[in-house]
């Protein structure tokens, strides 16, 4: 089931987005299905009529995962880590599917980064490998945008990682997907530049919702992001980038200054 989140007139609307592609209908659910589940009004939209928002904006926060992929640690230089490498974004960084990357002021090095998201459904802590997919509403795409010169002269990452619009998602959350070997791909510009699968993480997605569970209590909506294949680069005022992963879809954004 693909949830999105949406506008028509005014207010943001949640509804599952069915149908082939080209022909996508948007069926209207009644209130939050993260807390109400999915009750379908029996209100439709054609998928082109409305504009699709960030399809969740986090109550609390985003737990990114840096070097989870051997293929772009070895790109940059870095060490494998011994555990998974943590670190937050803020919910003002989230910014939907079309919504401009407006490219900070303090940095010149603004580089893209395509990863599968994790989505979570429900309050947690503490959760074994095997009730992990209990806590999990569904998966979607997102850009890891991240300022390279910032990141090495600041000894946090808060700034590097975390400034507005740094965290594009969407264009929904799939919530029926196994996560475990998915394409991961990254065009800047139609030029792909990222091609890799969820397989090559060292920490699968499933593994890293149960460790970070140790650390942070998971609320709905929280949103784990689980690292990057290889080819990462820069993007400038102008360019668009795009994240498409296998049974999600595509995510697109240009880049403004």
């Amino acid at each position: 089931m693909r949830i999105a989140r949406f506008v028509v007139n005014d207010d943001p609307t949640f509804g599952v987005v069915e149908g082939p592609a080209g022909s996508e209908e948007v069926a209207v659910i009644n209130g939050d299905p993260f807390y109400n589940g999915v009750q379908l009004t029996g209100v439709r939209h054609a998928l082109e009529d409305v504009r699709l928002l960030a399809p969740v904006i986090p109550r609390s926060k985003v737990v990114g995962i840096g070097r989870n992929y051997a293929d772009h640690i070895q790109e940059m230089g870095s060490e494998t880590p011994a555990a998974p490498l943590m670190f937050l974004k803020p919910n003002t960084s989230v910014v939907g599917p079309g919504d401009p990357i407006m490219l900070p002021s303090f940095s010149d090095q603004i580089s893209y980064e395509a990863e599968l998201a994790v989505v979570i459904g429900r309050i947690c802590k503490d959760v074994p490998l095997e009730r992990v997919d209990d806590v999990v509403f569904g998966y979607t795409c997102a850009n890891d945008l991240t300022a390279r010169d910032v990141q090495k002269t600041d000894d946090q990452w808060a700034r590097a990682k975390g400034f507005d619009t740094s965290c594009p998602i969407g264009p929904w959350i799939e919530t029926d997907l196994d996560p475990e070997n998915l394409r991961v791909r990254g065009s800047l510009d139609g030029d792909l530049r990222q091609d890799g699968s969820t397989s090559d993480m060292i920490w699968g997605a499933r593994e890293l919702v149960a460790y970070v569970s140790q650390a942070f209590t998971l609320l709905p909506g929280d949103i784990i992001l689980t690292g990057t294949p290889a080819g990462v680069g820069m993007i400038t005022d102008g360019q668009r980038f795009d994240v498409d992963i296998e049974g999600i879809g595509r995510l697109s954004n240009p880049a403004r200054r």
